[in-house]
């Protein structure tokens, strides 16, 4: 059931969201960190399945604890976004490694700029707050996704995020795991919404606490989600990349062929001719799916387009 809580002082009704896990050395910090930044928001902490204290810290703090049984971050943030009901949502991850002070110029520059999201980009001193590997395939990755949809954000891995009701409510969130930052990303730039960044520190961890993230397999899974969200965004460009490269093959291994009939006449290496044929037909397949895929996400993206208008900016209305 959807959170509904009277307006509180202030132009909009914040809701402070953050995903848990196994964070019962950090959370009491963050919580208070929030709640001294924004004492007019309310603060949920969802928990994922901790196997520790997150739960009774959380609450013991003053947060409103909810619970999603279903594991990954992508499922918590479907579960938050679906349930809690605001004007604005900030998230953040119950690590205390964002800064909490940050929150409110976060907020403000997306209630006084109408915008629908704000990440707040990383800036890290401590070697321990942000690893090598980790910055290598943030940047890895925002390079691919601005080649891929044109432009980007520097930091699309930051989990430090304003949103507007709009983007929230009309937000699909279909990834399980920390691949959700990429898909939140997507989602922005494919509705061509209005986006800024904001850069804000980023801290260690407090001690006792371990990070959940994998370099590699977590760098596979995000990059694999850029991949199936541009065959699905990108239907045209994919299979007709795909189609391209069966054409030209195919034409390699007729051009010997062509030569040999021009000769002689003859087509002695059959296989190799049935071969080529084939992949021309599966060059041509690739290039109507792609336009058939094509008029289909059309729509489809005009829907969605729809469903985020449906909801005000932030701010108001004139």
């Amino acid at each position: 059931m959807t959170e509904q809580y009277e307006q509180p002082a202030g132009p909009a009704r914040i809701a402070v969201i953050l995903p848990c896990y196994n964070e019962e050395a950090a959370i009491a910090q963050t919580v208070a960190g929030f709640r001294a930044a924004l004492p007019q928001a309310r603060i949920y902490v969802y928990d994922n399945n901790s196997r520790d204290r997150t739960v009774e810290v959380a609450r013991a703090a003053g947060a409103i604890v909810r619970t999603e049984r279903v594991q990954g971050k992508g499922a918590v943030v479907r579960r938050m976004f679906a349930d809690v009901d605001a004007d604005v949502y900030v998230m953040a991850d119950g690590d205390a490694t964002y800064d909490a002070a940050s929150a409110p110029a976060l907020v403000a520059r997306l209630i006084d700029e109408r915008l629908d999201m704000v990440v707040g980009s990383r800036v890290h001193e401590a070697a321990a707050a942000y690893r090598r590997g980790h910055q290598f395939g943030n940047k890895a990755l925002t390079g691919m996704l601005a080649r891929l949809f044109g432009r980007s954000f520097t930091d699309i891995l930051s989990g430090y995020r304003v949103f507007s009701r709009r983007f929230v409510k009309s937000f699909p969130a279909l990834s399980a795991g920390f691949e959700i930052e990429t898909e939140i990303s997507v989602h922005a730039l494919e509705l061509k919404m209005p986006v800024a960044e904001i850069t804000t520190p980023y801290f260690a961890r407090p001690e006792g606490s371990a990070s959940k993230l994998s370099t590699y397999s977590d760098g596979w899974r995000i990059a694999r989600t850029i991949a199936t969200l541009y065959r699905i965004e990108r239907p045209l460009l994919f299979f007709g990349a795909i189609g391209g490269v069966l054409a030209l093959l195919a034409v390699l291994l007729a051009i010997p062929l062509a030569f040999t009939w021009i000769q002689t006449g003859l087509v002695p290496r059959f296989p190799t001719a049935i071969l080529a044929t084939g992949l021309m037909i599966l060059a041509s397949q690739c290039l109507f799916a792609g336009l058939t895929l094509d008029t289909v996400v059309r729509g489809r993206r005009e829907v969605r387009r729809l469903a985020y208008l449906a909801y005000p900016a932030p701010g108001g209305e004139d």
